[in-house]
């Protein structure tokens, strides 16, 4: 959650002030459409760490 509000922050920091209410909604809307796309991304070496968590938390997983 702290990397999501992060990386709204970083969008709305860039430019302090918006013309209107409306031009900063379209802004958080295009920053949260790339964020999302993101959490779609397959993640690098997943069986190796599904592979690691299995040994950590034996029977839990």
């Amino acid at each position: 959650m702290e990397s999501y509000n992060r990386q709204l922050r970083k969008v709305t920091k860039s430019k302090s002030i918006f013309p209107t209410d409306e031009s900063l909604l379209k802004m958080l809307y295009l920053a949260i459409m790339d964020i999302t796309k993101k959490w779609t991304m397959r993640t690098k070496n997943w069986a190796q760490i599904l592979g690691q968590l299995s040994i950590y938390f034996e029977g839990r997983i």
